[in-house]
């Protein structure tokens, strides 16, 4: 085996670089509705995050092995320079999305890097087709689906059930069953983005022939896959997290108790299948439908579409931007050279955009304005779904009736000892009672004041 080289030794810090984007670009997809309920403070929420993303990346290399032998196929001819240039068009596009604070896949960035790049300096034999379609894209596809279906379906059923309940009653538990729900899903995140990583890393090694084909991820690459992504996600991707949390939908502790769980189980599910999917993707799902679980809950839909075309766009811009840099990274040293300069040009850029209005802790629950509810949520709710609170209890109506009564009726002497100030506007003298001309005569009118 082969000593580790200057070049590979470059592709590996960038590939913990995408690590970390892809850390504080996913922040959101375990945290956003934990931190937009106040189920937990943000810098708290973000900590647990992290350490849960750092454990599950030690669960299973499963996704690895497809990202460094299922998507690529290694033994075509694939250099180091080829992966260093995949890496690149992913980092570049996540900063761009995280900059317009859109919860685009950091997967599809990363996969449409590496085929683009592949693409320019290999050819088609270089990439699986096959494998692209069954674990890349059709999943792409269905994830969101399936996360929005088990999603709404878990917010009706929950608020369903505790229609009866006041929400004082259940919200002790809501706020526990968020944070359970979310630390799972950030487990699952662990499990299934930073292998991701972890099979570029492997896939550069292979090809440099540090280690054999077909070989698991050394033990350090695992560690440390973990420890840049966990980095990234307790930084935090606030603008990222303003959207999920507060941009799609306004999410109460129940949608977000249902939204977690399923996008949970969604991705502990593709994790163990060996299915790469975007985690952003399956959590924004499942916050829709959490939106529409609800009576009364809004759906953005502007929001909503501006999401879905960055995902149809991830793929191919990434894509298009591994492919430039490969053709230069081909060239030679001075062409490697110039993509790393251009990169770094285009990051810093990126992020001196950035604060001009910048996003943190302290203002990340600032909300958009509401968005009334448009002809695909007025059509889905018409299914009957369950209410969007507790259900009033007879005690409390006619209290809600005389507060709004009350003070409007037209003897301010006689109303406030009414027995009933519902039934005032119709006194048993309509023509004295409404136009009596002088209020302090009103005691003399026994009838109104013993009535």
């Amino acid at each position: 085996m082969e000593h580790i080289t200057l070049l590979i030794g470059i592709v590996i810090v960038t590939a913990l670089v995408f690590d970390f984007t892809n850390g504080f670009h996913d922040t959101a997809n375990a945290m956003a509705t934990t931190i937009s309920t106040g189920a937990l403070r943000p810098k708290t929420a973000v900590a647990m995050s992290a350490g849960l993303n750092l454990v599950g990346a030690f669960l299973s290399v499963e996704v690895a092995k497809t990202i460094s032998g299922g998507i690529i196929d290694e033994s075509s001819g694939i250099r180091p320079e080829v992966i260093f240039a995949g890496l690149v068009g992913a980092i570049i596009w996540n900063l761009l999305t995280w900059l317009a604070g859109l919860p685009s896949s950091s997967s599809h960035a990363l996969f449409g890097g590496l085929i683009g790049a592949t693409l320019v300096s290999v050819g088609t034999h270089g990439v699986h087709g096959q494998a692209v379609v069954m674990k890349v894209l059709i999943p792409a596809v269905a994830a969101p689906f399936v996360a929005g279906l088990a999603s709404m379906a878990a917010t009706r059923l929950t608020y369903r059930l505790a229609r009866t309940r006041a929400e004082a009653d259940t919200a002790k538990g809501y706020r526990a069953g968020q944070i359970a729900s979310a630390a799972l899903v950030s487990l699952a995140h662990g499990t299934n983005d930073a292998q991701k990583t972890m099979g570029v890393i492997t896939l550069a090694l292979i090809t440099g022939g540090v280690v054999a084909p077909h070989s698991d991820p050394p033990m350090w690459v695992i560690a440390s896959a973990g420890l840049a992504i966990a980095l990234g996600t307790y930084l935090g991707g606030w603008r990222i997290i303003r959207t999920m949390g507060k941009g799609i939908t306004d999410i109460q502790p129940p949608q977000g108790f249902a939204a977690q769980t399923g996008a949970a189980a969604t991705i502990l599910a593709s994790s163990h299948l060996g299915f790469a999917l975007s985690t952003t993707q399956v959590c924004s799902g499942a916050v829709m439908g959490s939106g529409l679980g609800r009576k009364g809950g809004v759906v953005r839909w502007s929001t909503a579409g501006r999401m879905v075309v960055a995902w149809g766009l991830t793929l191919p811009a990434a894509g298009l931007v591994s492919a430039g840099a490969a053709f230069l990274a081909d060239q030679g040293t001075w062409g490697v050279t110039a993509v790393a300069v251009s990169a770094l040009a285009i990051g810093g850029g990126i992020w001196a955009a950035s604060r001009r209005k910048p996003v943190d802790h302290t203002n990340v629950n600032d909300g958009p304005a509401a968005e009334p509810a448009g002809v695909v949520t007025t059509a889905l709710q018409t299914v009957a779904p369950p209410p969007a609170g507790p259900v009033a209890s007879p005690a409390t109506a006619p209290t809600a009736a005389k507060a709004v009564v009350a003070p409007t009726h037209p003897d301010p002497v006689v109303a406030p000892i009414h027995p009933d100030p519902v039934v005032a506007p119709i006194h048993p003298d309509p023509v004295a009672a409404p136009t009596h001309p002088d209020p302090a005569q009103s005691p003399a009118r026994p009838a109104a004041a013993t009535s």
